[in-house]
């Protein structure tokens, strides 16, 4: 009799073990495989990042290169020539510009706990006032912010300078950016063709269309490079009463993400597959704002 009871015991041991196994383990390993799923795509946009953060670098370093060389001969040529600095000018421009910044917040699903990294745009304020000065170019941020924008500002002075054939080497140049909140990890090289274009209309005494905005890098050469966060930056503009944006031709191409869902044995899977459409296309029926493309800061001139 008692060989029965334990007999009896065992097999329903093996029957409860069965059931766990089958019915409890299954919505476990279906949360670990979008938690997994969720670190890759939190993986691919870091990695992106990085890599953009790395271009930007190494472009800084070429611009800075060119500067140096452009204000040696200009001081070679001051010295040849017994000549003072130019007289200091005044002026002053400004124009708001979209920025993105991100917005980290932890998840709890269960037992496990994540960092969700989202991607929000904003209106920053910028304007630059020269005066005269030493040759100096200054950036204020207020509030602090979490990229400096002095190489973005230098590269901006200096293709201003070729622009408009006007030295400012007797004039100090102060950017400032002011934005309603803190904003943590704004792209600063980002505003560059737009503090190049601000800079050449305090030079000029130009009044700019304040319905209008852009964003895009520069480099000493006037070209508008590459940005991210496409799409948040004219959510931003539209939003802030702009009509049209000034978007760089590297651009031209977007990738959205379309959530799917499918699914693996018992489990689903969600996916969020990539796909390449045309930024002007999509951004003017996704946000209703006009796009523009532009190549060079020639190109933003005649826009604005």
């Amino acid at each position: 009799m008692k060989s029965k009871l334990l007999a009896f015991i065992l097999v329903l041991s093996l029957v409860a073990n069965a059931y766990l196994l089958l019915f409890e383990q299954a919505p476990v390993e279906g949360e670990q495989i979008q938690e997994m799923q969720a670190q890759i795509n939190s993986l691919e946009r870091e990695n992106k990042r990085l890599e953009t953060q790395v271009i930007q670098n190494n472009q800084s370093l070429q611009s800075y290169a060119s500067q140096l060389d452009f204000y040696r001969e200009r001081v070679f040529e001051l010295e040849n020539n017994l000549q003072a600095c130019p007289a200091g000018m005044q002026g002053f421009a400004t124009l708001q510009a979209p920025a993105v910044f991100q917005n980290v917040e932890l998840e709890r699903s269960g037992p496990f706990v994540r960092e969700v990294v989202s991607e929000e745009g904003a209106l920053l304020n910028i304007s630059v006032e020269t005066r005269t000065g030493k040759g100096r170019v200054l950036v204020q941020t207020t509030p602090l912010m979490g990229v400096i924008f002095q190489d973005a500002a230098n590269t901006a002075v200096f293709v201003a300078q070729q622009e408009t054939g006007v030295s400012l080497s007797g004039s100090d140049v102060i950017f400032s950016i002011t934005a309603d909140q803190e904003i943590p990890g704004v792209d600063g090289s980002s505003a560059g063709a737009l503090m190049t274009l601000l800079t050449i209309s305090a030079i000029n005494g130009t009044e700019l269309n304040d319905s209008v905005t852009l964003t895009g890098t520069i480099d000493d050469e006037g070209n508008i490079g590459a940005i991210g966060g496409v799409f948040e930056k004219a959510t931003a503009a539209e939003e802030g009463g702009k009509t049209l944006f000034l978007l760089p031709r590297e651009n031209s191409e977007l990738v959205i993400y379309n959530i799917v869902e499918r699914k693996v044995g018992g489990f689903t899977v969600v996916e969020r597959v990539p796909e390449v459409v045309d930024a002007e296309e999509y951004i003017e029926e996704e946000v209703d704002i006009d796009i523009q493309y532009v190549d060079t800061i020639e190109d933003v001139l005649r826009w604005m």
